[in-house]
């Protein structure tokens, strides 16, 4: 039961804006805030990735990573 439950949050990987550009350098605030206020337009509210609560917006890195892949699969067409 305890490695159910490891696994389990494991996959729920959140952050600040802030803290995923500290750990992903490739990505400036600025960029991923823009990335965020467009996210109607651009496809990143259907991929869930974005999570509010409150005023504080979380990002679900697994799901913002799926979908920068996509948008780049979906560039190469």
């Amino acid at each position: 039961m305890q490695h159910k439950m490891e696994a389990i949050q494991l996959a729920f990987v959140y952050c600040t804006v802030k803290q995923f550009c500290d750990q992903n350098p490739a990505f400036t605030e600025g960029g991923v805030r823009a990335l965020i206020y467009n996210e109607d337009n651009n496809g990143l509210a259907e991929s869930s990735a974005i999570v509010r609560i409150g005023r504080k917006v979380l990002i679900d890195q697994v799901k913002f990573f799926a979908w920068v892949e996509a948008q780049n699969k979906r560039g190469s067409k």
